[in-house]
């Protein structure tokens, strides 16, 4: 499984996958609101949780058809299929590999984004903590939508629709649990809603990513 990891992170840089495309949307987000919203302190600092959060969800989104595109062009998803290693370990180590390449960037550069946008300083630890508990979950379910969607002609717009209401909930405690942290409020519960969501989507979804592969592989 170790191996499998090692050769997706190697992929994934080698393609050009998710790392400096991801950062770079985040960032190119950040600085384009303040101009879209005016250089008002007071509005950024309000709006702030929700757009570094949309621009997390986004930045995640942009990479989501690689997870198995190459293995299905080279036919190293039949492969893994038929391999002794459980499909579903599979997919969580591919989710594994896609989080690490683009998910953790963007949790580590997220404090120096929010500057950007006055983020209040109370806020940045929340920022830090709701990014690294949610964005595993923006991996995972990216790679269900990625197996629903592989060897599909143009599916990165159908990936996109199938994926993104699945990421509301996800989007909705983490800017929530920023949104309390910069004023002070207690955190905590927004923060256990999106802890929740990621261990219910980390057990649950590799079975079904697994299963829509099989089924494309027939």
């Amino acid at each position: 499984m170790i191996a499998l990891l090692v050769r997706d992170l190697r992929l994934a840089v080698r393609a050009g996958g998710g790392f400096g495309l991801g950062l770079a949307f985040f960032l190119i987000t950040c600085t384009l609101v303040p101009f879209g919203v005016g250089p008002d302190g007071a509005l950024l600092a309000r709006i702030a949780p929700g757009i570094l959060w949309v621009g997390a969800l986004l930045a995640c989104l942009l990479s989501l058809d690689r997870i198995f595109a190459l293995d299905w062009e080279d036919g190293s998803l039949d492969l893994l299929a038929t391999a002794p290693v459980p499909l579903e370990a599979a997919v969580l180590m591919k989710a594994a590999a896609h989080w690490l390449v683009t998910g953790l960037p963007l949790v580590l550069a997220a404090p120096l984004f929010g500057l950007l946008l006055h983020l209040p300083g109370a806020a940045v630890p929340w920022l830090v903590a709701s990014l690294a508990l949610g964005t595993p979950a923006l991996s995972i379910l990216g790679a269900f939508g990625a197996a629903v969607t592989v060897g599909l002609r143009r599916g990165g717009l159908l990936l996109s629709l199938l994926v993104l209401p699945l990421y509301v909930p996800t989007l909705i405690f983490g800017a929530e649990a920023v949104r309390r942290g910069g004023l002070g409020a207690d955190p905590t519960a927004p923060l256990v809603f999106t802890a929740a969501i990621t261990a219910a989507s980390l057990a649950l979804v590799p079975f079904a990513a697994a299963a829509a592969l099989r089924i494309n592989l027939r």
